[in-house]
């Protein structure tokens, strides 16, 4: 039987002069995985051809820098604090994307990419939706290679084993003989976003198949249903972390945004969508 479930003693390799690190290779499997899918299906939408590349090049860039705004402001210890380096908060590598941010700055992103291609901005959220969960599970592992957003303490057969980590240079701490230092066994906080994630995207297809939303519900569905996984896993946690009566700051934002994701799902579903596409056009 296994006891825990092991770690990567290390996150960080060099081809030559250049480091291959795990966290970047998950997040970019995660935005490939989900640009692909989402092409499909507003392609589907009679959305014009190849439209999500053009529409990419504002919502990948803009998605990344606000999620790591969101991280850095929301937790600026390791950077502004007493022994932190500013210089540290534009090292992305390190781990460090919160989701908040980079789904706000990806949707700007997203609504100037689709005001430039002719897209909907309703269909865009429609075909996105059960993609990108998928690739916030895929990304997630990023933090499972860097031994990081794990929970309290645990002995659970889940129990995930965790390292002294070494950030800087991508690696567990060794003893004098040369082992991995191993702090102890903890909630893999990490997989159960995963996995939550995973469900997510398979909800929203069997929604949308069942219920048939108006353009644009479906990701104020994601919206919701990220948000309430994400308050209860929130409690977990143990990283480093903004406390906002007696709460961490996340699971404040959960409400929040839980809240703004109903408030859309009311109003797209009373609204007609401005720009409509063929599929629209074809469901009125």
């Amino acid at each position: 039987m296994i006891a825990a479930i092991p770690s990567p003693e290390q996150a960080v390799w060099h081809l030559g002069p250049f480091p291959v690190r795990a966290y970047a290779l998950c997040i970019l499997a995660g935005i490939v995985a989900a640009l692909l899918w989402t092409g499909r299906r507003l392609d589907a939408r009679g959305a014009r051809p190849d439209a999500v590349w053009d529409i990419a090049i504002w919502v990948v860039p803009l998605g990344i820098v606000g999620g790591r705004l969101y991280h850095v402001l929301t937790t600026p210890g390791p950077y502004f604090g007493p022994g932190g380096n500013p210089v540290d908060a534009l090292k992305i590598w390190h781990g460090g994307l919160g989701i908040w941010g980079a789904v706000a700055l990806g949707a700007l992103g997203g609504w100037i990419g689709c005001r430039q291609t002719g897209t909907s901005f309703r269909d865009l959220g429609t075909a996105i939706a059960p993609a990108l969960p998928v690739a916030q599970a895929i990304g997630r592992w990023g933090n499972w290679f860097n031994n990081e957003l794990y929970g309290g303490p645990t002995t659970a057969p889940w129990a995930l084993e965790i390292h002294s980590w070494d950030a800087s240079r991508g690696q567990a701490v060794r003893d004098a003989a040369g082992n991995a230092v191993v702090l102890g066994t903890y909630h893999p906080t990490f997989l159960y976003e995963s996995l939550w994630c995973l469900v997510i995207s398979g909800l929203l297809v069997l929604l949308e198949r069942r219920a048939h939303p108006r353009p644009g519900q479906l990701f104020a569905a994601y919206v919701m249903l990220y948000t309430l996984g994400r308050g209860v896993i929130e409690t977990l946690r143990i990283d480093e972390a903004q406390i906002v009566l007696g709460l961490r700051l996340n699971v404040w934002t959960s409400v929040l945004v839980f809240l703004l994701g109903a408030a859309l799902w009311w109003w797209w579903g009373r609204t007609r969508d401005p720009h409509p596409t063929v599929a629209d056009r074809a469901a009125a």
